[in-house]
């Protein structure tokens, strides 16, 4: 069995959910991303899945089982049987202004034992928290994301697969994030072995996104983490890099074609947006590029080089941008340092 490579992008709400799922659980829940994101695109789904609806809103899957493996050598069809059990047991607790009620992950899960396929339901709650992307989202890799041996590569996959910023977690929200609140207590240094260091291991090995890690202590004791994820172009799936690669030839990629006659109508060439294409990118992942360049755009007509002067304010809001984040980290670490100061004072 092939596992198709496709980007899956996966609700925040799943992604952060606080459960301690198997590796197998996992395959399983990307297997109805996948397709819940083909089906709202319209996409035509593949051989092995349907997808129905019933009188109530209900989503029925039909999944060939073979689906769920790792790849063609893993025939471990007990793991799902035991996995399709475990979701089904477990339940998210549901409340809005007028009801409260507690749904299933999965609902009636059955084996054709003749046609290999699985066949559940969705309650119409989950199948929107899937799509919900109103608390952000986190895109992956599927092909990469199947093949993990180890549930933590999974998760720490999830949360830098689309973010390579710096990010500091504290260990017992990680801990409950992943749903072990109650291993390695008072032993950071067993979590962080057999949780972490394992994760970046088999990470470097088969993911284009790794981190690095350094520990933070609040007076003698580790209680954070600082991770800093950082991209293994070696890693890269050939079809990434043909696409990476057609990103750099065309400009479609990163802009649509209004955007790009109004930089047009603002006097940039095509090599003049290719020439500045690094600028461009950075600013419209952090900021809103339009309504930038309409707010400076009279000025900037008035200047001998308007295309000059655009290109200058942004370069100079940019590192006004970055100055601010990096005062608010500089406050932080005070803030910490004489938390941790008081802290061993208390302790004397």
């Amino acid at each position: 069995m092939k596992i198709q490579n496709k980007e899956v992008i996966q609700s925040y709400l799943m992604t952060s959910a606080k459960y301690n799922f198997s590796i197998y659980e996992k395959r399983i829940l990307y297997r109805v991303i996948e397709i819940a994101q083909s089906d709202t695109k319209g996409k035509k789904l593949d051989k092995t899945y349907t997808i129905g609806k019933t009188l109530f809103d209900d989503r029925i899957l039909k999944i060939k089982t073979s689906d769920f493996l790792k790849d063609s050598k893993d025939n471990n069809y007990f793991e799902v049987k035991k996995a399709l059990t475990s979701l089904r047991n477990k339940t998210i607790e549901y409340e809005t202004d007028k009801v409260w009620k507690l749904i299933g992950i999965i609902e009636k899960p059955t084996i054709d034992k003749y046609d290999s396929f699985a066949t559940f339901e969705i309650q119409p709650e989950i199948w929107k928290a899937i799509l919900n992307f109103s608390k952000g989202y986190s895109k992956y890799e599927l092909a990469v994301a199947m093949a993990f041996n180890s549930v933590y590569s999974m998760r720490f996959y999830e949360l830098f697969s689309n973010n390579l910023k710096p990010t500091t977690l504290r260990i017992d929200d990680l801990k409950e994030r992943f749903g072990i609140s109650e291993k390695y207590k008072n032993r950071p240094a067993d979590f962080i072995l057999n949780v972490v260091e394992f994760a970046k291991k088999e990470l470097d090995k088969k993911s284009e996104v790794s981190f690095n890690y350094s520990k933070i202590k609040e007076g003698r004791k580790v209680t954070m983490i600082k991770f800093v994820p950082y991209y293994i172009a070696s890693n890269a799936n050939e079809e990434k890099k043909a696409i990476e690669l057609q990103k750099k030839i065309s400009l479609r990629f990163d802009f649509n074609k209004d955007f790009l006659e109004y930089l047009n109508s603002l006097g940039f060439t095509e090599q003049g947006i290719r020439n500045n294409i690094k600028l461009f990118r950075s600013f419209n992942s952090k900021g809103d590029l339009y309504g930038f360049l309409k707010k400076i755009n009279r000025n900037a007509s008035k200047a001998a080089n308007p295309q000059g002067y655009m290109i200058g304010a942004m370069k100079t809001y940019m590192k006004k941008m970055e100055f601010e984040v990096q005062v608010n980290e500089e406050d932080r670490s005070k803030v910490d340092d004489i938390l941790s100061s008081l802290s061993e004072k208390l302790k004397k």
